[in-house]
């Protein structure tokens, strides 16, 4: 469209005037981790601009109507939105349990592809140093809410499959498809990426492996200590202690990402981008995100309040349900964005996506769930048990071994993708009762209002 056009439509409402200044701020802000960004990009397309005028004349009403159109209409899985009325509507008229989780998660697929969208609009705006920040910590927004509503229920064990399954999901399923389609879309050519980036998550993954391994090594070699203090006990302590060293390296990370190292991981087809810039203002991207948090609250408290009644219904184990059903769902966008740039050759990306953010739920999302479990008098500890653990140590193991040469070819998706099936059916044949999952977290006997699972 013509930047002459009094109403800019692809500028959010800012007017001629601004036009130059906005486009080198977003051509500066478009210099970004690739990982934050690009997946949700790709999932986006163009609404139809000429909508808008013929049917909205007040200009303050257009603009609204306008950014209203980029922001539902403006993404292919919009055609979900049904869901988050359904899942309300449900609720309110006591429906099946089982329906609303299954809306529920429906409707925050959708959700958390726009979260990201927002978050890059902002990011326009803010620079490149405070829109990294702000990506950083709203990148993995559902699965936060997610766990920070399983822990005000007291359900420590949805916490731990869910956040475990995040990061299953990302290494081996989005990674795993991501080779492998790629491999099978560009035969012809070498598949190369830059392992520099790689190494530094693959070395942040072992650092929270390790903080995982030794509360169970505790709970299985230690004893008692003086005064009748528990095992238990010792290995609360240790994970909190955990917690606030991987949360320490978190920050340190960041730090490394977006200001010493910054080069690293800036994204290798930046030439394609710098025609980017925002399509809605800054005080709208705003609001948008501050509504759509709020949305994602209330289904993820669908979730979390129907996840038995799901589990009971279907048939299916909890277990599985969280570590496998909930990120597939939540994180679906990010992996059609994965695959989308895997495709087009731009590994680097691709990379980005799936490592990224299974570095941010292992080493911000997990510890800073433990914090605030401290706060609140929850008892969650780093104890993910011996199967959930040994699942974790293998897949960040076999994804390190798979990255350390620097090229891809279809077969490293082959078996990363097997691999994660063979996880998933492990989740799916073990049933283990809800009581006993609670009582497996410290000893805490399970809520009353839990034992009907």
């Amino acid at each position: 469209m013509d930047s002459q056009e009094p109403w800019n439509l692809e500028n959010g409402g800012v007017h001629g005037a601004d036009m130059n200044g906005l486009d080198k701020e977003a051509s500066f802000a478009d210099r970004r981790a690739p990982h934050n960004t690009s997946a949700s990009s790709v999932l986006r397309k163009k609404s139809d601009p000429m909508l808008v005028p013929a049917k909205v004349r007040l200009p303050v009403l257009r603009q609204v109507v306008a950014n209203m159109q980029e922001v539902i209409l403006g993404t292919k899985l919009a055609i979900l939105f049904p869901a988050i009325p359904l899942a309300i509507a449900a609720d309110l008229y006591k429906f099946g349990r089982a329906w609303i989780f299954a809306l529920s998660l429906l409707g925050l697929t959708p959700l958390a592809e726009r979260v990201s969208f927002l978050t890059e609009q902002i990011a326009y705006f803010t620079g490149p140093t405070v829109g990294g920040l702000l990506n950083a910590t709203c990148g993995n927004a559902t699965e936060l809410i997610i766990a920070l509503f399983a822990l005000h229920q007291n359900k420590i064990h949805v916490v731990k499959y869910s956040l475990l399954g995040s990061v299953l999901s990302n290494l081996l399923l989005v990674l795993g498809s991501s080779l492998l389609c790629g491999g099978l879309a560009n035969l012809k050519k070498e598949q190369r990426y830059d392992r520099k980036q790689a190494d530094v998550n693959s070395l942040l993954l072992l650092l929270g492996l390790l903080c995982h391994l030794l509360p169970l090594l505790f709970r299985y070699g230690g004893s008692g200590g003086p005064g009748g203090a528990s095992v238990a006990e010792y290995t609360l302590q240790l994970s909190r202690a955990s917690s606030i060293v991987m949360l320490l390296a978190y920050v340190v990370y960041i730090v490394f990402q977006l200001k010493t190292h910054r080069q690293m991981f800036e994204s290798q087809e930046e030439d394609e981008e710098d025609g980017e810039k925002a399509v809605i203002g800054f005080w709208s991207a705003f609001c948008w995100l501050v509504g759509m948090t709020l949305i994602i609250a209330l289904l993820s408290e669908y979730v979390v309040g129907t996840i038995e009644a799901a589990s009971s219904s279907w048939g299916i184990s909890i277990s599985f349900i969280s570590v496998i059903l909930l990120p597939i769902v939540g994180n679906a966008a990010e992996h059609a964005g994965s695959i989308i740039f895997a495709l087009k050759n731009k590994l680097d990306i691709s990379l980005g996506v799936a490592l990224g953010s299974a570095t941010q739920i292992s080493m911000f999302v997990v510890p800073l769930c433990v914090i605030v479990s401290w706060i609140m008098g929850t008892l969650m500890d780093l104890d993910f048990s011996l199967i959930e653990t040994g699942c974790l140590a293998f897949t960040i193991l076999i994804t390190s071994f798979t990255l350390q040469d620097g090229t891809s070819h279809y077969m490293k998706g082959v078996v990363l993708f097997l691999c994660y099936i063979v996880i998933g059916a492990c989740f799916f044949v073990q049933k283990i009762p809800l009581s006993q999952m609670n009582i497996a977290n410290l000893g805490v006997e399970a809520p009353a209002g839990d034992s009907s699972a």
